[in-house]
């Protein structure tokens, strides 16, 4: 069933690097009344209104309405320095395709995580090999496993797994173009069998996957776990590499490599 214009819309105004967007352009009107009466007081011999002083006054505005939003810590750093990286920008005089050529990559390489909320997070070899060690039994009747991984950014896990189990079906899907692209050309020129698909996971269906690795953010584990359980297969497997699912406690906790990050396993 399509959603709604109004639902999208609600949705995507709830993500917070739009509000975070919308606390930016609301803090301008603001820091324009804190300047004005900055220079009415007759205050600018202590401190000089200048562009540095909008932008340092709109930095501390924005970052203030962040703190009350409640959103996470990082975003106020972002929005404190946001309005000097611009001023330094401008200062800088750089053409203006530059900025341009930066938004492309940017964009190409995160695309949709303003809505996902899902940055890229690469895992290691010893996280692979972990999760090689927890593939299932093979399905009765000897149909092959079938595993993906889902945000499989530039491919390493995928790739790694089809070298090492050739029995194995491996498939990658990412959502950011630049990501997948690399993993495509990755597996093309070195021969591999891995499969690398260019899509939103929540469209794929679970079930037709012996097990699911997932290594995407805590804003995303929730949605996760009821796609799993309305999809996933008696038998077949869901590992998350540092994220648990809040109230669904790990069937197996697992730390692959010397840090304290552990994976996390739980049985369908």
């Amino acid at each position: 069933m399509t959603r709604p214009p109004s639902s999208i819309l609600s949705r995507l105004v709830r993500t917070p690097a739009v509000r975070a967007l919308l606390i930016q352009c609301g803090a301008a009107p603001l820091t324009l009344v804190l300047v004005y009466l900055l220079a009415s007081l007759r205050l600018s011999w202590l401190y000089p209104v200048s562009y540095l002083t909008v932008a340092v006054v709109h930095g501390l505005v924005a970052a203030a309405i962040t703190w009350r939003a409640g959103l996470a810590p990082w975003w106020r750093l972002i929005e404190l320095l946001f309005p000097l990286a611009v001023l330094a920008a401008l200062a800088l005089q750089l053409p203006s395709w530059i900025f341009l050529l930066v938004f492309l990559v940017l964009l190409g390489w995160y695309w949709s995580t303003f809505r996902t909320q899902v940055p890229y997070f690469p895992s290691s070899p010893g996280v692979w090999d972990a999760v090689r060690q927890q593939l299932p039994e093979p399905r009765a009747g000897g149909g092959r496993l079938r595993v993906i991984d889902i945000g499989s950014g530039l491919g390493g896990f995928v790739l790694y797994l089809a070298r090492v189990r050739p029995d194995v079906d491996v498939v990658g899907i990412e959502l950011a173009p630049l990501p997948w692209l690399t993993s495509w050309l990755r597996a093309r020129l070195s021969g591999s069998r891995a499969q690398f698909l260019r899509g939103d996971y929540e469209q794929l269906d679970f079930g037709q996957f012996d097990l699911v690795f997932a290594y995407l953010s805590p804003a995303a584990m929730g949605q996760l776990w009821r796609k799993a359980q309305a999809e996933m297969c008696p038998g077949s497997n869901l590992i998350s590499y540092e994220f648990d699912i809040c109230g669904k406690p790990p069937d197996l906790v697992i730390h692959a490599t010397n840090d304290t990050t552990p994976l996390y396993k739980w049985y369908f």
